[in-house]
């Protein structure tokens, strides 16, 4: 079980005592006894390890407090030392007092771990005990990329291909062993049958053609090219390689049809492409990494004029889902595959994967990765319509100045410059957080100047603050009263129907930082200065509606015309009607598109 910070610690600062699901640890405790003591609580029902209780007695100033602790460094550090097998929730507590205690919080284990000296051990209430092979149960599932084939050989690799993953891997202390050494030390290769044999994930990293064929033909990956939005695509290849080589040929074939606008931000220029290399590349890792290789059903890639589809057999690991992929701890199906790659450096051991593809496109104007579910598949959507170049120029300029944005605050700032304004209902589902947990951000972005609210009583909402707007060339954003029955509203701007997304806190990149894709700002269509009797966001819905009922269907163009947006506003609006079940989609793209009334 995963317990929420209020579950520990109430709001009056009172700790809960030491018990069955709380162990207080001093200050001064170490790394690696504080990882057993998480796994022993892992073990057990899982719970919370308090750090620093120790020093609350002592006079104020007497001692150094748990604040000294980063609980980025205490995650990975007990990620590490229990093998990759158990991610935890770190978060600094301030009580009344003003002393910081470190709440360590630890779901239940889904099967027994070992502590970092290799002893299998649960906590009872009060100490560390050994657990019987009784209590061991229930074991974990079997990784299916760590079997070994019945016929399997060491002729089934390929030589090339093992030295590419030695290239790979030259920061892994494995890199100068021979080639056999290598592979065991990875785990690629296992005694089996009284000779040394490769696994399946060992056939999927470096296995020769012949062996993919034989053994998991269900890698395959299939690459679409679309030169319209529409469904008939103009070429198509088909891949059955290493995952390295895989990826090598993904990206020269997405590269050869890739396009980027250059941003000039002072002395520097950051190049924004329609799809950023460190994106895609993240996303394509994932579903490599992470699909279910018991399916025979191969990843398919379409690569539209404004989109980038992966589409992937398994769908999403068991309990986590579009709406808490940002916060739900990780969890890897195939666990000897995404470790060797962790260790050869191409995926993140902490399972921030996601978090960075969200973070590279906010930073860089752009919506984040949308993901779409399904019973046995899930589909990722890396949407490129267009970007939002003073977003861009404003984010960079913090990182100049040493203002650092968290991946939350950029979510909050990236949503309000495209809204204009949102409730804190919507800001939450945008964070994939309870609503009651947002207020200490909000609050901590008023202080600064990013954001300020506008209405009063229950009709508050956040907008962007006066700098930022500033910065942004923004006009700060009136709400309108709702257009009367019968009444033409006026043509004037306005901002798409509020859309979910999320992210956790990371820095942002320098000017120089990673590529995002995009097309130039200046294809957008102008925006009009918003005045006091423009149309607010529920306004402008209201808008399409009337147009479709009026004229029988409504384009993107007309409802940039009635309400002065830009195309990415209204598509964005568009979109969110057809998804709310009001209108019915004809056609494709995002300006070609018409919109009816859904009967």
């Amino acid at each position: 079980m995963t317990l929420d910070a209020a579950d520990a610690i109430s709001p009056l600062g009172v700790l809960p005592p030491a018990g069955p699901t709380c162990i207080h640890l001093p200050l001064n405790v170490s790394p690696e006894d504080l990882a057993r003591y998480a796994v022993g609580l892992a073990n057990a029902r899982g719970g919370t390890v308090l750090v620093g209780v120790d020093v609350l007695d002592l006079p104020p100033g007497a001692e150094r407090d748990a604040g000294e602790l980063h609980p980025l460094m205490v995650t990975h550090a007990i990620f590490e030392l229990s093998g990759g097998r158990l991610t935890v929730n770190v978060q600094h507590h301030r009580l009344p007092g003003g002393a910081r205690v470190l709440a360590v919080f630890v779901p239940q284990g889904p099967y027994v771990l070992a502590a970092p000296d290799g002893s299998v051990i649960a906590w009872d209430g009060a100490h560390l005990v050994p657990v019987t092979p009784s209590e061991a149960e229930p074991v974990a599932d079997q990784d299916f990329t760590a079997t070994v084939p019945p016929d399997a050989s060491l002729a089934d690799l390929d030589p090339a291909e093992v030295a590419r993953l030695r290239g790979l891997g030259r920061r892994a202390s494995a890199s100068n062993l021979p080639d056999l050494d290598f592979l065991q030390e990875l785990g690629l290769l296992v005694p089996s049958g009284g000779a040394l044999r490769p696994t399946l994930a060992a056939i999927l990293l470096a296995g020769t053609p012949a062996a993919l064929r034989a053994h998991v033909p269900q890698a395959e990956v299939c690459f679409y090219h679309h030169h319209t939005p529409d469904v008939e695509f103009q070429f198509r290849e088909d891949l059955l390689r290493p995952i390295p080589a895989l990826l090598t040929r993904l990206a020269e074939l997405i590269q050869a049809r890739n396009r980027f606008t250059p941003v000039q931000v002072g002395l520097f220029r950051i190049e924004v492409w329609d799809q950023d290399e460190a994106v895609y590349r993240e996303a394509l890792l994932n579903a490599l990494t992470h699909r279910d290789y018991t399916l025979r059903d191969a990843v398919h890639v379409h690569h539209f004029p404004d989109r980038l589809e992966i589409m992937n057999p398994g769908g999403l690991p068991g309990g986590i889902t579009p709406g808490n992929i940002l916060r739900h701890q990780p969890k890897r199906r195939n666990p000897l595959l995404a470790e060797v790659l962790a260790r050869l450096g191409l995926v993140e051991r902490a399972g921030v994967g996601v978090d960075k593809m969200y973070s590279l496109m906010l930073r860089h104007g752009k919506e984040p990765p949308e993901f779409t579910t399904y019973p046995d598949s899930v589909t990722l959507a890396l949407h490129s319509p267009g970007f939002d170049a003073e977003f861009v120029r404003f984010v960079a300029r913090k990182q100049e100045e040493m203002q650092t944005l968290s991946l939350d605050v950029l979510i909050v700032l990236s949503l309000l410059a495209r809204e204009g304004e949102a409730t804190r209902a919507t800001l939450a589902r945008a964070l994939q957080l309870p609503e009651d947990r947002t207020p200490r951000l909000l609050r901590g972005m008023e202080e600064h100047g990013l954001i300020g609210r506008a209405g009063v009583g229950r009709g508050i909402a956040y907008v962007l603050g006066e700098e930022v707007r500033r910065a942004l060339g923004r006009e700060r954003p009136v709400p309108a009263a709702p257009v009367p029955a019968g009444e033409e509203p006026g043509a004037a701007p306005g901002g798409g129907a509020p859309e979910p997304s999320g992210v956790r806190e990371a820095g942002v990149g320098p000017a120089r930082g990673p590529r995002a894709g995009g097309r130039t700002a200046a294809r957008r269509s102008p925006r009009a200065p918003r005045d006091e009797s423009g149309p607010s966001a529920a306004e402008v819905r209201a808008i399409a509606l009337a147009l479709a009922r009026e004229r029988g269907r409504v384009r993107n163009v007309d409802l940039r015309e009635a309400c002065g947006l830009s195309t990415q506003q209204a598509w964005r609006t568009l979109r969110r009607l057809v998804q709310d079940g009001l209108l019915r989609k004809l056609g494709s793209g995002t300006r070609d598109a018409a919109y009816e009334l859904r009967a």
